[in-house]
């Protein structure tokens, strides 16, 4: 597990919630599949991080989703050098997301925190606003 996965789910009180997840299997409960916190495909977040724009970090580009998953469809890209606007974050049962307007070409979406530039304390990525979903 990633520092930055592991910092947030503790931030954030939700490692209880996943070791529950995790002690009472899905059968049992009748569901197909354990609650998720991930944004659904064509769920926006809100705009309550308040930092700095951020640039992209060279040589690298991502896809933008319309929700938290690689399933989700691509809404745009943060591209080599883009300016990146932070909405919040939240998180899948392996990585966390963070929402994002970039600035360069107008675009919104969803782009994994593993493909964006590390946080001013050197550790984290993305934002570091839960989005509360």
């Amino acid at each position: 597990m990633n520092t930055n996965f592991s910092s947030r789910i503790a931030k954030y009180g939700l490692a209880s919630a996943a070791v529950a997840a995790l002690a009472v299997p899905a059968a049992v409960l009748g569901l197909a599949a354990p609650a998720s916190a991930a944004a659904a495909c064509g769920k926006a977040g809100t705009n309550i991080d308040g930092s700095a724009y951020v640039r992209q970090t060279a040589g690298v580009a991502a896809n933008m989703r319309s929700g938290s998953s690689t399933s989700c469809g691509i809404t745009g890209y943060a591209d080599n050098q883009n300016t990146l606007n932070y909405y919040c974050f939240t998180a899948t049962a392996s990585s966390t997301w963070t929402y994002l307007y970039n600035v360069t070409d107008g675009t919104y979406g969803w782009v994994s925190d593993s493909l964006l530039p590390k946080n001013s304390d050197g550790v984290t990525r993305g934002s570091l606003s839960y989005c509360g979903f």
